[in-house]
C-alpha cells in the first residue's frame, strides 16, 4: 500500500509539473515561483522527510517499548504533551517571521531574479507551510512508530491534489501565484489526512499491565533540547542547501535556467523517491530493534534495504539517462513548454541522474547514525563536505556550462557525502558491513552502466516518445537483472516481492505472541544517552 500511494503521489507530482509547464512555461514567472518553492522544499526535507522523522521516530519507538515497563501513565502520551506544543509554538513563530522577511529572503536566494516582486508574493503564500509541514512531519513520525503507514504514505497525494486544484481554480486571476496558494492548501490537506488516525492511536486504551519495576527517568522532556536536535537539523539543512546553491548560481543565467533545473530534478528524482520508500517503512523497525537491544536484527534490515534501494534507483536512473529527451518530450512539451526547453531540460536531467545513487545512499545510510539515542555530528560534517564541493564545482560549472554544470556539481557533491557516510557507518549503532555493501554497490553500478547503454541504443530508432520510453525501460530492466544474475559473486538481494509484502513485526496486531524484539525487557535510557561507537564491529 505504501508503494502504491507513493507512486500515486509521484504521478500527481508529475501532473502538477505538467500543468505548470503547460500554463506558465519555463520563463521569468516560473523562475520567480520556483524561488518561493524553495521554502516548501526546505520545509519538506527538514520537517517531514529528515529532521522531524530522524528525531521523533526513535523517540516514539522508545516510548512504545517502555509502555510495558511502567506502572502508571502512558510514555507515548507524555511524549506528545512534552513536544507537540513546543513544536507548534516555535514553528508558528518561524512561519510569521518568514512571511514578514520574504523580501530579504528572495534577495538572498536569487539576487539576479528579473521579477523579485512576484517571488516575494509567492514566498509569503508558501511560508505558511512551515507550520503545516511541522504538524505533518510530527503525525507521520508518530504513526510510523505505531506501525501505521497508510496515512503517512497518502500525504503527497493530498498535497498535490491541493496544488493542482488551486491552480485550476485560481489560474486566471492569480497566474503563477495560484501555485503558491496551492502549497498552502496542500499543507492543510496533508495534516487532515493524518490527524484522525493519530488521534485514534492516542485515544486507544492501553492494555492492562503487570506491575514491574519502574524505570529510570526517560528524559522525554529533553527531546527538543538544542544539543539533541542540532546534529539532525544541521544534517538536514546541509542536505537541502544544495538546492539553495543551485538556484543562487542559476539566477544570473538566462531566464528559464532555474525552471530547467527544477523540471529535470523533479523527474530524475522519482527513482530515488521510490527507492527510499523501503527505508521509510523500515526505519521504525530498525529503531524498535535498537530499543529492544537487538543491533544484529537492525543491521540485517539496513543492509538488505540498502541493496534493494540501490537496485530500484539504478534501474530508474539508467532509464532516465537512456531516454531523457523522450521522457521530457512526453511529459512536458506542450503549451508554453517548447522543444528548446525539452533539449535543455533533458541535458540537465541526464547529469542529475548520475548523482541519484549517492542521493539514495545518503537518505538510507543516515538512519544508521540517527536510529539510536544521541544523534551524531558526523552526518552533518559529511553533508557539509559535499555542500562545499557542490559550491566549489558549481561556480566554474555555471560559468562554462550553465545549468548542466550546476547539475554536475550537485551530483559530485552528493556522491562525496554518500562515500563519507558509507565509510563511517561500521562504527555506529547499526554496525553495517561496509566492505560487503561497497562491493555489492559497485557491482550494481556496473550493471547499471551496461543497462544504460543498451537502453539508449534500443530507443534511438523509435519515433513515438511513449514507445521509446517503454522500450528503454524494459531493456534497462532486463539487462540489469541479467547482469547481476550472471555476474560472479552477485550481491545477495532478497526477492523484492517478498520484502514488499512482508508485514513488519510490530504491525501484526493479532498474533499469538510478541516478537523477541518487542518482548525483550528494555532498559530505559535517557533520550540524550551516548551512542556506542565501538561494539567490536569492523
Amino acid at each position: 500500500m505504501t508503494a502504491g500511494l507513493t507512486a500515486a503521489g509521484a504521478v500527481l507530482g508529475l501532473a502538477r509539473d505538467q500543468i505548470m509547464a503547460g500554463y506558465f512555461g519555463a520563463g521569468a514567472g516560473t523562475d520567480a515561483f520556483l524561488v518561493a518553492w524553495t521554502v516548501p522544499e526546505f520545509a519538506s526535507t527538514l520537517l517531514i522527510e529528515d529532521a522531524m522523522a530522524l528525531i521523533l521516530v526513535p523517540a516514539f519507538s522508545r516510548a512504545l517499548a517502555r509502555r510495558s515497563a511502567v506502572l502508571s501513565g502512558d510514555p507515548v502520551r507524555a511524549l506528545v504533551r512534552g513536544t507537540l506544543p513546543r513544536i507548534v509554538l516555535a514553528l508558528g513563530v518561524a512561519a510569521v517571521l518568514l512571511i514578514v522577511a520574504a523580501p530579504l529572503l528572495v534577495a538572498a536566494l536569487a539576487p539576479g531574479l528579473p521579477d523579485p516582486g512576484l517571488a516575494v508574493d509567492c514566498t509569503r503564500l508558501t511560508g505558511t507551510c512551515v507550520l503545516s509541514f511541522a504538524l505533518v512531519g510530527y503525525c507521520s513520525a508518530a504513526l510510523r512508530a505505531h506501525g501505521r503507514f497508510l496515512p503517512p504514505a497518502a500525504i503527497y497525494v493530498a498535497y498535490n491534489v491541493g496544488i493542482i486544484g488551486t491552480i485550476l481554480v485560481l489560474r486566471e486571476p492569480w497566474g503563477v501565484r495560484s501555485a503558491a496558494a496551492g502549497v498552502a492548501v496542500g499543507g492543510v490537506l496533508m495534516v487532515l489526512v493524518q490527524a484522525p488516525s493519530l488521534l485514534r492511536e492516542l485515544r486507544t486504551p492501553r492494555r492492562a499491565l503487570q506491575p514491574k519495576e519502574s524505570p529510570a527517568s526517560t528524559g522525554e522532556g529533553r527531546i527538543l533540547a538544542l544539543g539533541l536536535i542540532a546534529p539532525v537539523v544541521a544534517f538536514s539543512l546541509c542536505r537541502q542547501s544544495q538546492t539553495l546553491i543551485e538556484r543562487f548560481l542559476a539566477s544570473p543565467l538566462p531566464a528559464g535556467a532555474i525552471s530547467h533545473l527544477n523540471y529535470a530534478q523533479k523527474v530524475a528524482q522519482m527513482p530515488m523517491i521510490l527507492s527510499l520508500m523501503l527505508c521509510t517503512v523500515s526505519f521504525p523497525v530498525v529503531a524498535r530493534a535498537l530499543a529492544a537491544g537487538d543491533p544484529e536484527a537492525a543491521r540485517r534490515r539496513v543492509e538488505r534495504d540498502l541493496l534493494l534501494a540501490a537496485v530500484v534507483v539504478l534501474v530508474g536512473s539508467s532509464t532516465v539517462i537512456a531516454a531523457a529527451p523522450r521522457i521530457v518530450e512526453l511529459l512536458f512539451e506542450r503549451g508554453e513548454f517548447t522543444s528548446a526547453d525539452t533539449t535543455a531540460t533533458a541535458a540537465v536531467m541526464r547529469v542529475y541522474a548520475l548523482g541519484l545513487l549517492g542521493q539514495t545512499m545518503v537518505g538510507a545510510l543516515v538512519r544508521c547514525y540517527f536510529s539510536a539515542a544521541r544523534p551524531l555530528w558526523y552526518p552533518a560534517a559529511a553533508m557539509a563536505a559535499g555542500l562545499v564541493t557542490t559550491a566549489a564545482a558549481g561556480l566554474p560549472g555555471a560559468h562554462y556550462w550553465g545549468a548542466v554544470g550546476i547539475a554536475a556539481a550537485n551530483a559530485l557533491g552528493i556522491t562525496l557525502s554518500a562515500v563519507l557516510l558509507l565509510r563511517g557507518a561500521h562504527r555506529q549503532a547499526v554496525p553495517v558491513r561496509v566492505d560487503r555493501l561497497g562491493e555489492g554497490l559497485l557491482r550494481l553500478a556496473t550493471a547499471g552502466a551496461w543497462a544504460t547503454g543498451a537502453g539508449w541504443l534500443c530507443q534511438l530508432a523509435i519515433g513515438s516518445a511513449v514507445l521509446a520510453v517503454a522500450v528503454a525501460g524494459l531493456v534497462v530492466g532486463g539487462v540489469f537483472l541479467l547482469f547481476i544474475a550472471c555476474a560472479a559473486k552477485a550481491p545477495e538481494i532478497p526477492p523484492l516481492p517478498r520484502s514488499a509484502f512482508r508485514r513488519t513485526p510490530h504491525a501484526r496486531r493479532h498474533r499469538a505472541a510478541p516478537s523477541a524484539a518487542e518482548a525483550a525487557p528494555v532498559e530505559a535510557a535517557p533520550v540524550g544517552g551516548d551512542v556506542p561507537l565501538d561494539h567490536g564491529h569492523r
